[in-house]
């Protein structure tokens, strides 16, 4: 290289260093302080840095022209912005890698005369977390969201959670606070609005609960017993599988097991749950652990204004009502429930008998102030009907129920199996099915597909 191209480059670099020192110099003087990434420096001494730059290339300036100083100048700038920066770097604050929420499930019930709703917050290992509101809106929280559903459940004033969270992700307490009670207000909002759609209104990422990676389901079906109530057809239910019924006090296990690995949601199913003596003591242990408690029942036995008050002061939170048309003491027993504080589903199976007075069926329902229904058909040729049948009843106003669980005996009696091609996607994975012995399928109907027993099996072979 040529020695007049190396004074030229020399030239360049120093004058590259007297408009980089003066520069910085005055910024740092201005601003009285510096923020890289998470450190943060400010205070008299960036102001002292800030005087020095700029006095150190003033005086490299005007005053050096020769010698040794001159010579080495480009090395002595470059020195002194390194020392300069490394000042800066003892001096500022470190961003701390802070510690996510220990992963555990959390529980939150409305106070008496408030409009009734639970939460249940899963807070996973990453910090992030999975909020389902009333059992059946489930979104998933990035890890400052998550954060804010533990304080809103745990009953932290706004300024102590804007404390909390200023101090672990180093941001102002102002901004923590406005943020907090925007993820307030939204959620309070979904609570209290019913059918709102939370990605569409309140930028909430809703998740399928079968498209996102889960440590536990989010509900647990249980069939109590495969018994049916007097004049059933018995071989509708498939009692010759199952060697015995769970005890009380084996029931109370598998619920306290769920709990702890983060299921919220306890259904209690059957044959005919309602058959079991101790039921509303299987659904006072579910409040008493903070579970969501659901039953599934042919209603024959509310129609007892006394047994269903009993069910309802112990902790049931709703109810799938198997309606059996062509029956009156089915009728009788969903005009009792439906005057009662509870979150009522109507479930109808059209089958041949009754398609030609579905429609009549559906009206009624509506009469009688149902909001929520659920439709199956009892076989293929019949789903052309059941698809006008939705139709019709959103023209009622009637809310149409998916991936709800019914009875073995009114939907899958022994001899249809679930088929493969039928298996909902959220079979095994947002939900599990226990037999009355124990035995755990992912599905109701899938027999051939026991992941373990809930009671003589680690959670880790039965949930992968």
């Amino acid at each position: 290289m040529s020695p007049t191209l190396l004074n030229t480059l020399d030239t360049l670099a120093r004058y590259v260093f007297f408009i980089i020192m003066p520069v910085l110099g005055l910024f740092l003087l201005i601003a009285g302080g510096l923020k890289v990434g998470g450190f943060t420096a400010k205070g008299v001494i960036v102001r002292i840095i800030g005087i020095v730059f700029i006095l150190d290339a003033v005086y490299f300036y005007f005053f050096i022209h020769r010698g040794f100083l001159y010579k080495y100048s480009i090395l002595l700038q470059a020195l002194l912005l390194l020392v300069g920066f490394l000042v800066l770097w003892l001096l500022a604050e470190k961003p701390t890698r802070h510690q996510p929420l220990p992963a555990t499930t959390h529980t939150f019930q409305s106070a008496p005369g408030e409009p009734p709703y639970r939460l249940h917050l899963r807070l996973l290992k990453d910090g992030t977390g999975i909020l389902i509101v009333n059992a059946a809106t489930v979104l998933h929280l990035n890890a400052t969201a998550a954060e804010f559903a533990y304080h809103m459940i745990k009953g932290t004033s706004p300024d102590e959670t804007a404390s909390h969270v200023a101090r672990r992700y180093r941001i102002s307490r102002e901004e923590a606070q406005k943020d907090y009670t925007d993820f307030r207000d939204r959620i309070q909002t979904l609570i209290h609005t019913p059918d709102l759609d939370p990605t569409t209104f309140l930028d909430f990422e809703r998740i399928a609960p079968h498209s996102h990676d889960l440590t536990a389901p989010l509900r647990l079906d249980c069939a109590l017993t495969y018994r049916l109530p007097a004049g059933s057809d018995a071989s509708l239910a498939p009692t010759k599988r199952v060697d015995r019924e769970l005890t009380t006090q084996e029931w109370e296990t598998i619920m306290d097991k769920a709990w702890a690995v983060g299921i919220p949601h306890i259904t209690f199913t059957g044959g005919e749950p309602t058959l079991r003596d101790d039921l509303p003591a299987l659904i006072a242990h579910a409040e008493k652990v903070g579970q969501v408690a659901g039953l599934l029942s042919d209603g024959l036995k509310l129609a007892d204004k006394d047994y269903l008050h009993t069910l309802l002061q112990t902790g049931l939170d709703h109810l799938l009502f198997i309606l059996d048309p062509e029956n009156a003491a089915s009728w009788k027993g969903l005009e009792t429930v439906m005057p009662e504080d509870l979150y009522t589903t109507v479930h109808l199976t059209v089958t041949p008998q009754n398609v030609n007075k579905a429609e009549d069926i559906l009206d009624r329902l509506a009469k009688l102030e149902v909001k929520s229904l659920s439709l199956g058909a009892s076989e293929a040729s019949l789903h052309e009907a059941l698809h006008a049948l939705h139709n019709k009843a959103s023209s009622l106003g009637l809310t149409l129920r998916w991936d709800l669980p019914v009875p073995y005996s009114a939907e899958n009696p022994v001899a249809h199996e679930t088929i493969e091609d039928d298996v909902p996607s959220g079979a095994g994975k947002a939900w599990l099915y226990v037999e009355p012995d124990g035995d755990v399928l992912p599905s109701q109907g899938e027999a051939d597909k026991i992941l373990g027993n809930f009671l003589r099996d680690p959670w880790e072979k039965i949930y992968h």
